[in-house]
């Protein structure tokens, strides 16, 4: 079984990228869902800066590998009928510890979009949309405080996503075949 985990700045195309691999019968476990779960818990409005706020939160209460931690038990239970692809790995140490513990069998796949291309994305997106001053706080705070930087140099593959979605389509197809 495969865990491929698919890392980039936010805007960048990674749920559109987990969206063709789950197509081709991968079960995704979205990172992000853990951050969501606990705003709601916690009866706060779901925008930037709780989200922020919780994603830091969680990380001082259970180390910089959180969300991996956190997620292991949904990923392990998906592993039992499928390969498992993460949507939104962030850290450094989330990326050692899933490579420990899935050693040859963990892929990580970079989604990379300039900023300027990101920060449209992020403006016209039907949820959560951030403008551009929201949108470079939060590559700002990531890069700074979630060692994103890692897991994106030490990507198995690299997908540029400037273009169109069928563009990113084809690419990602490349990317499952050379997994296979």
């Amino acid at each position: 079984m495969k865990v491929v985990a698919i890392v980039g700045m936010a805007g960048a195309g990674k749920s559109e990228v987990a969206r063709i691999f789950e197509k081709s019968g991968f079960k995704r476990v979205r990172f992000g869902d853990i951050t969501e779960e606990q705003i709601r818990n916690r009866g706060l409005e779901l925008n930037e800066e709780n989200e922020r706020l919780v994603r830091e939160q969680l990380r001082r209460e259970h180390g910089m590998a959180a969300y991996a931690m956190l997620n292991l038990p949904r990923v392990e239970s998906s592993l039992k009928s499928s390969d498992v692809v993460v949507d939104g790995l962030y850290s450094w140490e989330e990326y050692t510890l899933l490579k420990r513990r899935y050693g040859d069998g963990f892929s990580t796949v970079a989604i990379w979009a300039s900023h300027v291309t990101r920060y449209r994305r992020l403006r016209d997106r039907a949820e959560r949309p951030l403008t551009a001053d929201k949108a470079a706080g939060r590559d700002k705070a990531e890069i700074e405080n979630s060692n994103k930087g890692g897991p994106i140099a030490m990507a198995d593959f690299t997908i540029v996503n400037e273009a169109s979605l069928e563009e990113l389509e084809i690419e990602t197809e490349r990317v499952l075949s050379a997994l296979k």
